[in-house]
């Protein structure tokens, strides 16, 4: 599933599409555009513009104006397992996944805005697990792991007798840190991740933020935790 770095290349690609006259929407997938029937979403954006292209950890989100400039809903993209953003001739990472050794089917094109200039935004999936819906809850969701304070990061980590990994997933706690993206900041940190998380000491709990921070980087640059390009050898002997 696409961690915080796929989902931030993601919306660098989708802000292409931002202060873009949208002339059409097509969103007829009424699975990839749940509660909303068909026709919903395209009523509130045609006319008006992507304003801003945003994100909290993995959730990813435009915020949108109506024809007479006045703030519209937020437009809620989430990628699902293999999602793809594409915008013009940029497209955001994509993971491994079946069938892109095949020739591309429409059908996998799960939703499309068409804008006034005659570019495109659209949600490529092959799995149909991606989602567009307005007005996402981000309520429940904690800091953006990109952006956590030192100081925050020890305070919400070491709550409760949970093990440290199992914290670090934890999306009310952190947002935006996923499976691999936890095994590399734990490896860098020299951490257990069966470790109960209020046995940390501060100076490993700032380790391990540390560790963090340099892993997010690393997979931005280098496309994404799914490239496998983040930790190199995991054994002691380097192999």
């Amino acid at each position: 599933m696409p961690e915080l770095p796929e989902v931030e290349l993601g919306r660098q690609v989708l802000a292409r599409a931002v202060d873009r006259e949208i002339r059409a929407v097509d969103d007829n997938d009424e699975w990839v555009c749940r509660p909303h029937p068909p026709g919903q979403i395209a009523k509130v954006l045609v006319g008006g513009r992507l304003t801003a292209a945003r994100r909290r950890g993995k959730t990813m989100w435009c915020e949108t104006a109506g024809p007479d400039g006045a703030p519209g809903p937020h437009l809620g993209v989430h990628l699902g397992m293999n999602g793809q953003v594409r915008v013009d001739g940029e497209r955001g990472p994509l993971g491994p996944a079946r069938f892109l050794d095949r020739p591309e089917k429409p059908e996998w094109f799960r939703f499309t805005i068409v804008l006034a200039d005659g570019g495109q935004f659209r949600l490529f999936d092959t799995r149909r697990l991606s989602r567009v819906r307005l007005d996402p809850d981000l309520d429940a969701l904690g800091p953006d792991a990109e952006e956590i304070s030192r100081e925050d990061f020890r305070t919400r980590l070491a709550r409760g007798r949970s093990a440290v990994k199992a914290r670090l997933l934890d999306q009310t706690v952190l947002a935006g840190v996923g499976n691999l993206l936890a095994d590399e900041t734990l490896w860098q940190a020299g951490v257990s991740p069966s470790a109960p998380a209020d046995e940390l000491s501060p100076r490993t709990l700032d380790g391990l933020h540390d560790a963090l921070e340099r892993s997010l980087k690393a997979a931005i640059a280098n496309g994404g935790v799914h490239t496998g390009e983040i930790i190199p050898h995991r054994r002691p002997d380097g192999h």
